[in-house]
């Protein structure tokens, strides 16, 4: 699954809890600025691909006649172009690799930020970073429905998309993180 930037301080947050719960560390400064920490390099790294998508979209838009007298089909020649400029941009498109670089950036920012010390491998700590990423990615889009089934049994009907439906969805959002101790 694709991370977006609104996810990043929800997965920020569990990677601090994960690593809090682990009992393989101690921080020196507490919770608060190592989720700001991992929050940080996520949104680097989202903002990175940010920029390769807005460029491929750019050089597409440039090409949009060529494309549409060849019959080319958009989606699959964005994909192409995004995997041939991702190396340019420093974007890794195999979640599983990006997700294990990014844990490896996180662990390493805390370490140099003396923001937590730990006695065990590196390897293990790192597993513990990217277990969180990825067990936030398995339960998002079970919270999703989740709060999405909430909203359609609420009394007063909420138009998707709406300032009340984002706001009530963010709030139920956040009440099912912290149920299932994300949060």
């Amino acid at each position: 699954m694709k991370i977006t930037l609104p996810h990043a301080p929800y997965i920020a947050n569990k990677i601090a809890i994960d690593l809090l719960n682990s009992g393989y560390v101690t921080f020196t400064e507490g919770l608060e600025p190592v989720s700001l920490r991992a929050q940080t390099l996520l949104e680097e790294d989202l903002q990175k691909e940010k920029v390769l998508e807005e460029r491929v979209s750019e050089i597409l838009d440039e090409n949009e006649d060529e494309m549409e007298f060849m019959r080319v089909d958009r989606r699959n020649m964005f994909w192409l172009v995004k995997k041939k400029m991702a190396k340019e941009y420093g974007v890794i498109l195999s979640y599983e690799d990006r997700f294990n670089n990014v844990a490896h950036q996180i662990l390493d920012k805390l370490y140099d930020d003396d923001l937590i010390n730990y006695s065990v491998s590196e390897n293990i700590m790192k597993n513990i970073i990217y277990t969180s990423i990825e067990n936030y990615i398995q339960s998002f889009e079970e919270i999703e429905d989740i709060v999405m089934a909430k909203i359609e049994k609420m009394q007063r009907k909420l138009v998707p998309g709406s300032d009340e439906y984002n706001t009530v969805f963010e709030r139920l959002y956040r009440e099912e993180l912290r149920r299932k101790g994300m949060l």
